[in-house]
């Protein structure tokens, strides 16, 4: 007879877990919290053990966390993201950043060392895409104004896990907070995101369409498990961590036309993994430890709390909306979550944090998803307290800050050149994200597989120039099309900043000096960055100033046939990430 273990736990497992909604819905409770208290009382560290095989767990929880990060990956796309508006990103990057530091000195004030500091700093910086989406569900509230704010900076943060994650895992894989121990691994796991995402964004989306007009919802569900699965299975395969493959794989399916009918397929096996994922947390956790490091929990949550509601309201305020409206943003944002325990199983997986980490990033976290529904409710009564005990003349001058931020709002042709400035800009940085990922590429390359060019009989100097010149000639289309949006740049600001009034009779030319001296510059700066990225396959001094020359007069031969290469990739991606998406469809 076959061994059942696994499915007789994994059947304990979801036996508590439908039990535990239905107690905490009739108690009118958080259910999130009711499922790790769950997986506590069946788990090996209770009396009455239920599930205690050690591999079972982690199989559990690695399941949980892989359809977890994957569904959390649908929710956040590039789309969103580009409609979240530079001020909300700003304000959030502020935000993650500040909590970061914040938790790394108060890791510093407990005498838990550097590199567990770090990582509680990053547990701190994320607030719950899940625990803030149902606080808002279960309230009414979700359709509300300041609803919309608090889901963009939710996805604006799904934006920085990523970059935490990619970090986070370099110092774990690395063993040490020191730049230069970390910096090789940083590039190694930016290079599999930038690439991933590029990739995957201009392949994937069009599988998964081609998929879905089969029309058959069992065959579509099948294919994004088995991309979800498969680049988790690529992520562990060249040593990182499966939730950063399973989040990304679910950032590129949702810029898929179909995703919307993705998202309907998925939502049950969200819900049930949810739900397996936070049993399988409380599986992990000894009672005892809670106890012992109940005091730390308590003052980190309620940093978390105090830190984001003043910091979010602040900025969020600051950007010309009202204070209700700004103070119930900042409580919707004052907790912790998932991300917080996928960051700290990252750090215990690779041996980079303590093991008391996780016990108090579970209790601080719950302690945040109890309070985090009550906070939301008593916002109106805040702002009420706020507003009698803030003397008249500071009222006075916060209304007449949010009546002066409304005039400066751009409209009419002030708008219009508002959105040609941002769309330039735009561009310009990903052309030269994707030339800087082309350089470092061919660093990877350099460093990992050197042997193959020695077979050819290739030396160190000829190596670099081979792969140095590939690089420049693949890039050219890129540079090409840097060129011609800092050369548009430059003539808009020439004509904006440039007052006949001022210059007179010399006004053309000045402005024409300009317009020629912004693209120079900024291939100047881009040419620096290359230079610096791609230092470890610089070639010779005498063969670069060749390839550049070669370069150039290609350029010049090839300009239109390269500008339309740019164009039909630039097509691509803006069919991708701007078509409209299908209807869910319910076929089966």
């Amino acid at each position: 007879m076959h061994d059942i273990g696994l499915i007789r736990d994994l059947a304990l497992v979801m036996l508590v877990a439908g039990a535990t909604t239905i107690l905490f819905q009739r108690l009118r409770l958080p259910v999130l919290p009711g499922y790790i208290l769950a997986g506590m009382v069946i788990g090996p560290h209770t009396p009455g053990v239920l599930v205690d095989d050690p591999r079972a767990i982690a199989d559990i929880s690695n399941l949980g966390v892989v359809l977890l990060m994957f569904t959390l990956g649908l929710e956040f796309s590039v789309r969103k993201l580009r409609q979240v508006g530079g001020a909300l990103l700003l304000i959030t990057v502020i935000e993650v950043g500040f909590m970061l530091w914040v938790g790394y000195q108060l890791g510093l004030v407990f005498g838990w060392g550097s590199r567990n500091a770090l990582f509680l700093g990053a547990i701190m910086a994320l607030s719950s895409t899940m625990v803030a989406t149902r606080a808002l569900t279960e309230s009414g509230l979700r359709h509300w104004p300041f609803a919309r704010l608090v889901v963009g900076m939710l996805v604006a943060e799904d934006m920085l896990t990523i970059v935490l994650l990619t970090l986070l895992t370099a110092i774990a894989i690395s063993g040490t907070v020191e730049t230069g121990v970390a910096i090789s691994v940083v590039g190694h796991l930016g290079l599999f995101v930038v690439a991933g995402m590029i990739v995957g964004l201009l392949l994937l989306p069009r599988l998964v369409d081609y998929v879905a007009q089969f029309d058959r919802n069992e065959t579509l569900l099948v294919s994004v498990l088995a991309i979800c699965f498969g680049t988790s299975l690529l992520a562990a395969w060249l040593g990182f961590s499966v939730a950063l493959g399973a989040f990304l794989a679910g950032a590129v399916v949702a810029e898929a036309h179909s995703a919307p009918r993705v998202v309907h397929l998925v939502e049950p096996l969200r819900d049930m993994f949810a739900a397996l994922f936070f049993v399988a947390i409380g599986l992990k956790i000894d009672p005892s430890q809670l106890i012992h490091y109940a005091l730390p929990a308590l003052w980190i949550a309620l940093t978390v709390m105090i830190g984001k509601s003043v910091i979010c309201s602040a900025g969020v305020f600051f950007i010309g909306h009202d204070l209700r409206t700004s103070l119930r943003t900042g409580l919707c944002m004052a907790q912790i979550g998932e991300f917080s325990f996928v960051i700290a199983a990252l750090g215990l997986t690779l041996g980079a944090v303590s093991t008391f980490i996780y016990p108090i990033a579970v209790a601080a976290a719950l302690i945040c998803m109890v309070i985090s529904p009550y906070l939301l409710r008593s916002a109106d009564v805040l702002a009420q307290t706020g507003q009698r005990v803030i003397p008249r003349p500071l009222r006075l001058l916060i209304s007449s800050y949010s009546g002066w931020l409304e005039n400066l709002r751009p409209v009419d042709e002030n708008a219009v050149l508002a959105r040609m400035f941002r769309r330039l800009l735009w561009h310009i940085a990903i052309n030269i994200a994707l030339v800087v990922t082309l350089f470092v590429i061919g660093a990877y390359i350099n460093a990992h597989h050197a042997a193959w060019f020695e077979h050819w009989g290739m030396g160190r100097n000829m190596r670099h120039s081979v792969i140095w010149a590939c690089a420049l000639f693949l890039s050219l289309p890129l540079l090409i099309a840097v060129y011609r949006k800092a050369e548009a740049l430059g003539m808009l600001l020439a004509e904006l900043g440039i007052r006949e009034r001022f210059a007179g009779s010399y006004t053309q030319a000045i402005r024409q000096v300009l317009a020629k001296l912004i693209p120079l510059a900024t291939l100047l700066v881009l040419a620096l960055l290359v230079g610096v990225l791609g230092s470890a396959i610089l070639p010779p001094r005498g063969v670069v100033l060749s390839l550049v020359a070669v370069c150039v007069i290609l350029a010049v031969i090839l300009w239109r046939g390269l500008v339309k290469v740019h164009a039909r990739l630039q097509a691509a991606l803006r069919d991708t990430l701007e078509k409209p998406a299908s209807p869910p469809n319910e076929s089966g």
